[in-house]
């Protein structure tokens, strides 16, 4: 039996040249069309030119599956005629012996496992492990196989132009998008991060911080301010021992002055220029002290999102405004270190005193009532609240769940977590207690 032999030696060497040209194939399909752009870029601003050719290539998609799907399924067909029957010569007497059948049986049981090996050798060499290993690094691989995959596609150039102009008639028939949508979304840039924060290159710290950049054209600028009811200020006909109780009690470093109410606002003046004054007894009421008070205040509206409060702040080089709504009164005041401490940390990290968010144990939290409703989602990782548009705070949820002005001790069940009232001043709810119901499972590290 040489020639036998000799045939199935040959036979067997032709599949393992198959089987290398299928790795190649796959890894470049896998590579080419898993391999990010971003990094490609940046491969390519580092003076890479096989990445620089990875990225016109993936303009232009349809000339790289179309040799891909050309080579592949010709390596099919190949593959399918040389391993025909390739075991039959070992198989058949061994089958005749063991089983004791007749020929023409024990011929078909050998057809049967020569198809299952030579498939099995295809599946798993030819497709699986290369495909797993481009997926693993497939910018590095991506970069390592198009040269030899630019000068496939220029060998295939006329089958490659037949397929895929029947393919580009169908897809223009159903009117289907052949371009590749590069377009980079806030959700693509958040799943980048957060695989950066995941595998350690991204600090907790920084995965917050960019978050919280991310969130300033999405979240109000009255989610941050100080409101209404909370703010310190002085009117024109206010006598001296007020101004120097306000001063002491509420340091703070600039004061608005308003001729009656909060409503009729004509200015700030900053403390460090009515401080020497009041010390000096030169002020006894502020009607006299016109020529420190600021006039040229900034006045935003409540419809602005953080980003749009923070161009404003820039373009009139202040750091202080007050918001109005609809109604042209005043609901709150904005200052530029209010910006800051968004973008730098969350409520919850602040100092104790300022806090809004208490951890008070395991599941436990003690929350303000004008605390923003998307500081309590971060801390107690909700994804979103019912109608959350239409309120600001977490005041605001527990009225829009109960319907009603909440009193003690309400009551409202979201999500996996209780939300309770534990203290209300004139109607407005000033504290709540939030407690977890059940514990999330943990992911076990391994």
């Amino acid at each position: 039996m040489p020639n036998t032999e000799t045939d199935i030696v040959l036979r067997m060497f032709l599949i393992i040249l198959l089987i290398m040209m299928s790795v190649f194939l796959a890894i470049s399909e896998i590579s080419l069309a898993s391999a990010r752009k971003m990094k490609l870029q940046i491969m390519k601003e580092k003076g890479d030119k096989n990445a620089e050719k990875v990225l016109e290539v993936q303009e232009t998609s349809g000339n790289f599956f179309a040799a891909v799907q050309v080579g592949t399924n010709a390596i099919a067909i190949l593959g399918g005629i040389v391993g025909e029957n390739i075991l039959n010569p070992f198989l058949k007497p061994l089958v005749i012996s063991w089983f004791s059948v007749s020929s023409q049986r024990a011929e078909t049981i050998g057809s049967l496992i020569s198809f299952i090996f030579v498939t099995s050798l295809f599946i798993e060499f030819a497709d699986l492990i290369p495909r797993r290993l481009a997926m693993a690094a497939p910018e590095k691989a991506a970069v390592a196989v198009i040269k030899p995959m630019l000068f496939l596609i220029f060998i295939l150039r006329p089958f490659i132009v037949f397929f895929d102009s029947i393919a580009s008639f169908i897809f223009k028939i159903f009117k289907i998008e052949q371009n590749r949508n590069n377009e980079i979304t806030y959700d693509d840039i958040f799943a980048i991060v957060d695989e950066g924060a995941e595998t350690g290159v991204i600090q907790k710290k920084e995965h917050s911080l960019i978050e919280n950049v991310f969130e300033l054209d999405t979240r109000w600028v009255s989610s941050i301010m100080t409101y209404r009811n909370d703010i310190v200020y002085f009117t024109v006909d206010e006598d001296e021992e007020s101004i120097k109780e306000k001063i002491s009690t509420y340091p703070h470093s600039k004061f608005l002055i308003c001729k009656d109410d909060i409503d009729s606002v004509i200015g700030y003046v900053d403390s460090k220029n009515i401080l020497p004054r009041i010390l000096n007894s030169e002020v006894k009421s502020l009607n006299n002290i016109k020529d420190i008070t600021n006039t040229n205040l900034l006045i935003l509206p409540n419809t602005l999102t953080i980003s749009e409060a923070l161009d404003k702040f820039n373009e009139a080089r202040e750091d202080f405004a007050v918001i109005l709504n609809e109604y042209g009164h005043v609901v709150g005041l904005v200052t530029f270190y209010d910006v800051v401490n968004t973008i730098m940390g969350d409520v919850v990290y602040q100092d104790q005193d300022e806090q809004q968010i208490i951890a008070r144990g395991e599941g436990s939290w003690l929350i303000d009532g004008v605390t923003s409703v998307e500081d309590v989602k971060k801390v107690l990782d909700i994804e979103k609240f019912p109608e959350e548009d239409t309120y600001e705070t977490i005041a605001g949820f527990m009225m829009y769940m109960l319907k009603s002005i909440p009193k003690k001790a309400a009551k409202v069940e979201f999500e996996n977590y209780t939300f309770e009232v534990v203290d209300v001043d004139n109607f407005a709810i000033d504290q709540l207690l939030v407690t977890q119901k059940t514990k999330p499972e943990t992911k076990e590290n391994h």
